[in-house]
């Protein structure tokens, strides 16, 4: 198989999970052989279910280990386990319902889980962890049907096929190639001398920002805050987080400080996305902390990982920085990603009503310097 380039892997996994998105189902390629039909769990159609019949006994649903705890499903050993479909505790025309609300955690308490689940393939093949990851750079949840093809299976023309390793590559693909395709000036509120840098992954989706205030020395350890963007917390005022007042705080505290750079990188919700930070959201106000209702719906606790800033600032001309961040991940992952953190700069607002048990679950959770 050939290999392909950063600018091709980021393409091509790009196109399959908008399939994804619209419920079409995509061919994992591996190997000489071996052929996977993929297909997102919370988009999938009893009519879509239907269709697949002829391959009944060979799907099965991937979930992640920590979305199978929640099912009291008992650990493997594995990233994920797969249930066979045919050994759902439902009829046939039920198992598209059943499958989506297996999927989403929010739906735990609208529709009670019916099992027990106890037929389960002990060792998932890497195809299923794959099939999970790029229902994850979908934006959608991270489960999905999985059905190991026959070698002389036919298939209809128009469906999308990529290679196994495409989804392997495809985080660091997409952030490799990044590229500054428009810079402005751009006064902003406490900041008046600044410039706006736009990054562009190859496969199109959505761009980093980079928000350079004054003019920082390259030759010094430049003042750097990343802050992944929160529609509900920087537009809408949140205040079940305290993301706007970090990202204001952090232009004030650079500018003051005679220049430096933030980067807003495209990483909503902790790299889980907006629709499914709702979720995550619904599950908090049953009582889940911020940590439990991330890995209750089967992400980690935290999805993002910074290459996409290291790549950012090393166009920019900067190697080095002091870090305006609470979070020692933030520390690790860049320095991780080649860029030398020289300090950690505190950065943490008061709380208020509605955000203390969030911010009291990052301290104690994840270690934030809170």
């Amino acid at each position: 198989m050939t290999e392909l380039s950063p600018a091709a892997v980021a393409i091509a996994v790009d196109r399959a999970g908008h399939e994804l998105r619209r419920g079409r189902p995509v061919l994992l390629l591996g190997g000489e052989t071996r052929r996977t039909l993929v297909l997102a769990a919370e988009t999938l159609t009893e009519a879509t279910l239907a269709d697949l019949q002829s391959f009944d006994n060979a799907a099965a649903l991937v979930l992640p280990a920590s979305r199978a705890a929640v099912l009291h499903i008992g650990p493997t050993g594995h990233d994920t386990i797969l249930l066979p479909l045919h050994d759902l505790p439902v009829a046939a025309e039920d198992r598209a319902t059943l499958i989506r609300d297996l999927a989403d955690a929010s739906r735990d308490l609208a529709a009670p889980l019916r099992g027990p689940f106890t037929r389960i393939k002990a060792a998932p093949p890497e195809a299923a962890r794959l099939a999970v990851k790029l229902a994850k750079t979908a934006y959608l949840l991270p489960a999905a049907i999985h059905i190991e093809l026959p070698a002389d299976t036919v298939l209809p023309a128009d469906l999308l096929s990529l290679p196994e390793a495409a989804v392997a590559g495809y985080d660091t693909a997409a952030a490799e190639t990044l590229q500054p395709v428009s810079r402005a000036r751009l006064p902003v509120a406490d900041a008046e001398t600044a410039q706006l840098f736009a990054f562009r992954p190859a496969d199109g989706r959505q761009e980093h920002f980079a928000l350079v205030i004054g003019t920082p020395d390259p030759a010094q350890p430049v003042l750097t805050r990343l802050h992944s963007e929160c529609f509900t917390g920087d537009l809408l005022g949140s205040l079940r987080c305290d993301c706007g007042e970090q990202l204001r705080g952090a232009i004030r505290t650079i500018n003051e400080a005679g220049g430096g750079v933030l980067l807003y990188l495209a990483q909503e919700g902790r790299g889980i996305g907006l629709v499914n930070k709702l979720r995550a959201y619904q599950l908090q106000d049953q009582g889940f902390d911020t940590v439990d209702a991330n890995q209750r719906l089967g992400f980690d606790a935290d999805e993002r990982w910074f290459l996409p800033a290291a790549r950012m600032l090393q166009k920019l001309g900067f190697g080095r920085v002091r870090l305006l961040t609470n979070n020692p991940e933030k520390v690790s992952g860049l320095t991780a990603c080649g860029i030398e953190v020289t300090e950690r700069v505190p950065h943490k607002f008061p709380t208020n009503a509605h955000n203390e048990a969030y911010l009291a679950a990052k301290r104690k959770r994840s270690g934030h310097y809170l």
